[in-house]
């Protein structure tokens, strides 16, 4: 059966319209569909980046809070060491006094001769040997040979036999010291220091822990206490 003109056109018509409609539908899908990926994509995306964010976030706070934990620290390290040298000044001001002072008692004989026969006298008794001699600074040999009589009686009176002293006129202790004796035991080799700067630098070793509490108070670092 053979179509008209009309029907001809009237089927191309029909054609055109269901390809338009198939080719709208398919459009509509494939947006549909980039759209759904797009979404996905750009939620991945946004993700990645949030996460990246965060981590770099995390990883600058975490940064940023060590460096003031050692700025925190060196500030706090500095500060005790400053503190710890002023203290450490004024002790030392402290025994340089001292050191200043019994150096003014060695130019007083009244002063100075109880002072060196009690030196003596507790060389001796470290000693317990019957003949001792004793090495003093050379401007001092007078005032010792006044000492050691009264020494070598309060040492006979203690370890109940006596001793012979001599001071040595031939080796003298430094000129520089503030004064003091050193006694020597009879064969020579053992010596005790009992200069006055030797006492004053055990007396600043015991009398330091002391001392310190009394100027600055307790540690507050300090846990335990004598």
């Amino acid at each position: 059966m053979t179509l008209s003109d009309e029907q001809v056109k009237s089927e191309l018509t029909k054609m055109q319209a269901f390809i338009e409609k198939e080719a709208k539908e398919k459009a509509k899908e494939i947006k549909l569909k980039a759209d759904e990926e797009y979404e996905i994509e750009k939620a991945s995306i946004v993700r990645s980046e949030t996460s990246a964010i965060d981590a770099n976030y995390e990883a600058k706070l975490k940064k940023a809070s060590l460096a003031q934990q050692i700025t925190k620290s060196t500030i706090s390290n500095k500060t005790r060491l400053r503190i710890l040298s002023a203290k450490d000044q004024v002790l030392t001001e402290i025994f340089e006094a001292a050191e200043a002072d019994l150096k003014k008692l060695t130019t007083s004989k009244e002063k100075y001769l109880p002072v060196l026969t009690g030196l003596i006298e507790e060389g001796l008794l470290a000693l317990m040997e019957g003949k001792v001699s004793i090495k003093v600074r050379e401007q001092d040999v007078a005032v010792a040979q006044e000492a050691i009589v009264e020494a070598a009686a309060n040492f006979e009176a203690k370890a109940k036999f006596p001793v012979e002293i001599v001071v040595n006129e031939t080796d003298f202790l430094s000129k520089d010291i503030a004064g003091g004796v050193v006694v020597v035991n009879g064969t020579g080799k053992i010596e005790v220091n009992n200069t006055l700067e030797e006492r004053l630098k055990i007396l600043s070793e015991e009398a330091l822990p002391a001392l310190r509490l009394e100027l600055f108070g307790p540690s507050a670092t300090r846990k335990f206490f004598d």
